[in-house]
């Protein structure tokens, strides 16, 4: 009897893994760069069983990361893809793209590609909800940046987004992580780093974009963060706003997601009654 009941635990276990979310690598050529570009679709479960459209959130990894950093190093958003009944899409933003069109180097579009092309074939390859109010995105880092600059200069591709310890003001950091290569050094380039930096890009909102964003006290995006949050206030833009202990690190990120994920969520269930051709 023994035997066999721990036959069928591991019958159970192994036909759990089966139903379980489905993880592609999906290639893309993007003409906009000419090359083939790498990212992570996760499926919930539900899509082999259900013949239902699903809303999507677009997740954009940090500098120095790839497109598979979310689900391997917080693998729980296979989890959430599930429990939440959607589509997880983990794009490349290359190593230090900020998801920016740079105007000094023509291999790096990836607003373009992000916001036209890979969207576009998203909705072409899988059962999507192809419609802004079923439609997210939200990153980390160098991926927080990219989420909020990619939505508010595209409101009408998607109608949330967020941002997790975010650098949402580049300005303060003139040296880092590859920024003077896509914008050109700020002391020569003043006008293109302030009209490419998420915290002067407010006046784009219309009100009509959910926005949640959080920081660690201890992350060195914090004050950036805080000062995006202060002048949202001032400005009568409505958004969640979180501040708690916490650094900048995939500690911070995976508990982050599954809080974000809850706001999304409660943004695709508002809107689960859309005209999908709208």
């Amino acid at each position: 009897m023994m035997r066999l009941q721990l036959f069928l635990l591991f019958l159970i276990g192994n036909y759990s893994f089966l139903i379980a979310s489905q993880v592609d690598t999906l290639a893309i050529t993007s003409v906009s760069m000419n090359r083939s570009v790498n990212n992570v679709v996760i499926l919930p479960d539900s899509y082999t069983t259900q013949q239902n459209k699903f809303p999507v959130l677009y997740l954009l990894h940090g500098a120095y990361g790839d497109y598979s950093d979310w689900v391997t190093k917080a693998p729980i958003i296979k989890k959430y893809a599930d429990s939440n009944n959607i589509i997880i899409v983990c794009p490349s933003g290359d190593v230090t793209s900020w998801y920016f069109d740079s105007p000094i180097d023509e291999k790096m579009k990836y607003e373009t590609y992000i916001s036209k092309e890979l969207v576009r074939e998203i909705d072409e390859k899988y059962r999507t909800i192809s419609h802004r109010k079923s439609r997210a995105i939200t990153g980390l880092s160098m991926g927080g940046h990219g989420a909020l600059y990619l939505a508010f200069k595209h409101q009408d591709i998607w109608g949330a987004a967020g941002s997790m310890s975010g650098g949402v003001d580049i300005r303060p950091f003139p040296n880092n992580w590859d920024i003077s290569k896509r914008l050109g050094s700020y002391a020569e380039n003043k006008e293109v780093w302030e009209q490419n930096t998420v915290i002067n890009l407010t006046h784009l909102l219309n009100g009509d974009l959910k926005l949640i964003i959080d920081c660690g006290y201890d992350d060195f995006f914090f004050d950036a963060n805080k000062r995006l949050h202060q002048k949202l206030v001032q400005n009568n833009i409505a958004h969640d706003y979180i501040e708690r202990s916490g650094e900048h690190n995939w500690v911070y990120w995976a508990n982050a997601i599954k809080y974000q994920l809850l706001f999304f969520n409660d943004f695709f269930e508002g809107n689960k009654n859309i005209d999908n051709n709208k």
